[in-house]
């Protein structure tokens, strides 16, 4: 299985809502592929309001990608724990998504290409 990290500028403008609010929207997203999984589209920190996002005590380790830290998103209903996740210091294969933040696609988080 080829484990190869592509990360290339998504084409258009991206959105992520949740619980009814837009928490970002960019025209400088970066899409990562990594062997044969689904892409990951990854939002600049600049381009998401990151006052609905607080830091959870949920830390995941890739061999590829380095450390990601998890999110919670606070909406004014509900706490989505975990929901979102950012490599703040990538491995050097990754190196082009530090600054960046990812989420989760649930039915709570939608991800939307404009």
């Amino acid at each position: 299985m080829n484990n190869d990290i592509r990360i290339r500028r998504a084409e258009g403008t991206w959105v992520v809502r949740a619980g009814g609010a837009v928490l970002g929207e960019t025209q400088n997203a970066l899409e990562l592929t990594e062997g044969h999984l689904p892409p990951v589209i990854y939002f600049p920190r600049g381009d998401v309001a990151m006052a609905f996002l607080e830091r959870s005590d949920k830390v995941t380790t890739c061999p590829k990608k380095g450390r990601a830290a998890h999110y919670d998103i606070v909406t004014k209903s509900t706490v989505l724990r975990s929901a979102a996740w950012s490599y703040e210091e990538p491995n050097e294969a990754a190196a082009a998504i530090a600054g960046h933040i990812a989420f989760y696609s649930l039915d709570t988080v939608q991800l939307e290409q404009l």
